[in-house]
């Protein structure tokens, strides 16, 4: 008899796991992603993954587009993409295992994504969100080098918190990150970043650590990893403290670091051995993010480029 479907799933993300070694969170997206498609399947009859043909895999895509999530909202094609994703990489798997004879994902179109340019801030409100911050208790040393690492070396989320008080090196002015996948890279940090790194590490990480401190760079009030979700409401209580209205994220701040050295001159090749891409066509979104800028800029300050209304209201 045929292996279930959750045995196969947790047979492939062991594989993720200890084999590819990918990280936890990378993981868990797959494991939210495959269950859902088990619960399709489940809901179908299909009790293993070789009875799957192709319109069954284009139906449970068709499922996704059509229905909510549980605040409401609609599934954004973004999120039925990755999804069909996991399923094509499980399948890719299957077929490797000789677990199934086809793959009947291969022929399944992927729903077309609307374009969407990364939304940076300024280097003005960048500038804002950064000087301002407080430095005066552990856990104000703290955010300020969290903010400053962020930007400065334009870190994933679970890059930042991941970071071990080794992977600093304050005289070299750089960070040790691992990327996707668990790849290293070294990443230079500024100088103002170097000194807010240091001011923490002599004066307020010492006060914040506690017995399940460990190695962790990043630490709470109570001593433990500073997690994705509070450096991430640290960021925004900061925006909203200086008055920055736009949504700020963590990944705002990664935006703004390459569309700022993107804009400053940088190669794109440079940025995006910095970011941790394996592709150069995933940084070169942010190259398209600087021609609008410029020709935001062009429009609204040329003097025979301003729309034909500005023109009109001039006379």
């Amino acid at each position: 008899m045929a292996t279930t479907v959750p045995r196969r799933i947790e047979r492939f993300l062991d594989h993720l796991t200890v084999e590819r070694g990918l990280a936890p969170n990378t993981v868990e997206a797959y494991r939210r992603d495959l269950s859902r498609f088990a619960t399709y399947l489940r809901s179908r009859g299909v009790r293993n993954l070789g009875q799957a043909d192709e319109r069954t895999i284009s139906a449970f895509v068709a499922s996704l587009a059509g229905s909510v999530r549980e605040d409401g909202a609609p599934y954004r094609t973004s999120t039925v993409v990755r999804m069909l994703s996991s399923v094509r990489s499980l399948y890719r798997f299957e077929l490797a295992e000789g677990a199934v004879a086809t793959d009947p994902t291969e022929g399944v179109h992927r729903p077309k994504q609307p374009r969407t340019l990364p939304r940076p801030l300024s280097a003005e409100d960048v500038a804002k969100l950064l000087d301002g911050a407080s430095h005066g208790t552990p856990a104000e040393l703290r955010d300020r080098a969290v903010l400053e690492t962020m930007y400065g070396a334009g870190l994933r989320i679970s890059e930042l918190v991941g970071l071990d008080v080794d992977d600093v090196d304050l005289e070299e002015g750089s960070v040790r990150a691992f990327g996707k996948g668990s790849k290293e890279r070294i990443v230079p940090l500024g100088r103002v970043g170097v000194d807010a790194l240091d001011r923490y590490l002599r004066s307020g990480r010492p006060e914040l650590a506690g017995r399940s401190s460990r190695g962790a760079l990043f630490l709470n009030q109570r001593g433990g990893r500073l997690t994705r979700q509070g450096a991430a409401k640290l960021l925004k209580a900061r925006a909203k403290r200086v008055g920055i209205r736009a949504r700020v994220t963590p990944h705002t701040l990664r935006h703004s670091f390459a569309t700022h050295l993107l804009e400053g001159g940088a190669d794109v090749r440079v940025v995006q051995e910095l970011l941790g891409h394996a592709s150069v066509q995933t940084t070169q979104i942010y190259t398209l993010v600087t021609r609008e800028h410029l020709r935001d800029v062009y429009l609204s300050a040329h003097p025979r480029a301003q729309r034909s209304s500005a023109r009109a209201k001039a006379r």
